[in-house]
């Protein structure tokens, strides 16, 4: 089964806790802190398979969780980092975060990768905190948490050629005459319903990958048919052969079919309009087509004058050697599409190490007797420190001062006892800038 779309949920790994710890050994006399930083969490990682072909593995398993880092140690030991979770992908897969709909990374070259949920900072140990005023500090952090997301994958096939047109005018069959692929044939409309690729030998060393693309009908750009299931996989191919039932077969006109497919792709990407394009002309074995084709010429000349027309036959195969070796011409004279530049590890870790700007804005309510202090930095410290010591507390308390959220609740009409809320947790406000559970 070929599957083109999913969505999945990654997270990478949170951080380990880091611990408070002293050393204590015989002959060593105030031996001090000793406890150990938190390991790093595992992040999600994408890369590319070219051995992959469809997102079909996603279709049972849509929930990726990188390890958590392990917690520090005494002796001042670190805990270990988690490994990497590396999870593998087909060229060509497009990364969509859901929640913003922001293309993350385009994925197209065999072990291409890039990192879509970072694992979280280890926690800090007590060997941390040591300072000349506090040399044995009861201080820790617990591990961050490792980033999560719902993204979307869509696979758009790696074909440098793509074969469109309506229904039943023979791309699968032109695919089958000059590849070794063997896609669905029938005379019935929609008898490819996903893409097939085939690779194309025109001699003298050179080749190149040809999809055979599911019919398009009017209105697909809208989802009419298979839509948009079809629509995404030419946005990659870098000239499309329009193949057109010269014969009429179906009591169609073949410039109005012409006309309609184009339509379809310019309302869809306007770029498709200016991919390079081929017109094959099919069913030139049939009656009335070699009248027809003589119509659509000038039909053609009066709106592109330079499209080149080739009439074939997928049938007999008249015209369609010479039509191969057309499209590898033009495929020659169109560069390869831009390397896409990636970010090095080492940059990587740079970014991912630079602290924003501390936020330093608060906002106090009232919730009955109560006063409710919502402040993200508060917040996030509270959420990393472990306050189950006085340490603890009496550093939340100096931050709170420092960022004025003391004054404004004695403003406010905070007096002793008063209850002060932030988060899930709940303090008495003590004159002295001290807080208590």
């Amino acid at each position: 089964m070929f599957v083109d779309k999913a969505k999945i949920y990654v997270k990478g790994g949170d951080g380990g806790d880091g611990i408070v710890s002293f050393r204590r050994e015989k002959y060593v006399p105030e031996g001090g802190p000793a406890g150990g930083d938190g390991g790093r969490g595992g992040s999600v990682i994408f890369r590319v398979d070219e051995g992959l072909r469809t997102l079909m593995d996603f279709r049972y398993q849509r929930h990726f969780k990188a390890q958590r880092g392990e917690k520090g140690r005494n002796k001042s030991q670190h805990g270990a980092g988690a490994d990497d979770m590396i999870v593998r992908i087909p060229p060509g897969t497009v990364i969509i975060d859901e929640e913003t709909n922001e293309v993350l990374a385009d994925m197209t070259r065999h072990g291409q990768q890039v990192v879509v949920a970072r694992g979280g900072r280890g926690g800090r140990g007590n060997i941390r905190f040591a300072t000349p005023s506090n040399p044995a500090p009861e201080l820790a952090e617990n591990g961050e948490e490792g980033q999560e997301r719902w993204i979307i994958l869509e696979l758009k096939v790696m074909a440098d050629v793509g074969l469109v047109g309506f229904p039943s005018v023979g791309k699968s069959t032109l695919l089958s005459v000059v590849s070794a692929a063997q896609p669905k044939i029938g005379a019935y409309h929609f008898t490819t319903i996903t893409p097939n690729l085939g690779v194309v030998s025109v001699g003298e060393g050179r080749s190149f990958v040809m999809a055979d693309l599911p019919g398009l009908i009017e209105g697909a750009h809208e989802g009419v048919g298979l839509g948009h299931e079809f629509l995404r996989h030419i946005e990659r191919t870098r000239v499309i052969v329009h193949v057109v039932d010269m014969a009429g077969s179906e009591g169609r006109d073949p410039f109005e079919d012409w006309e309609k497919i184009n339509d379809e792709l310019k309302l869809y990407n306007a770029e498709l309009e200016k991919r390079p394009q081929i017109v094959a002309a099919n069913k030139m074995d049939m009656p009335e087509a070699q009248e027809n084709l003589e119509t659509f010429r000038k039909k053609v000349a009066e709106v592109r004058p330079d499209l080149l027309i080739m009439p074939i036959s997928s049938l007999t195969r008249e015209g369609v050697q010479e039509l191969m070796y057309k499209t590898a011409d033009l495929l020659d004279s169109i560069p390869e599409a831009p390397a896409i530049e990636e970010v090095s590890e080492l940059e990587e870790r740079k970014i991912y190490k630079l602290d924003k700007e501390e936020d330093n804005s608060f906002t106090i309510t009232r919730d009955n007797e109560a006063y409710v202090v919502s402040s993200p930095r508060v917040e996030r410290m509270m959420k990393r420190m472990q306050l189950n010591s006085h340490d603890a507390i009496l550093k939340l308390a100096r931050t709170m001062r420092h960022m004025g959220i003391d004054e404004e609740l004695r403003k406010r009409g905070a007096t002793d006892g008063t209850i002060v809320r932030i988060g899930d947790f709940e303090f008495e406000f003590v004159e002295g800038s001290s807080y208590y559970y």
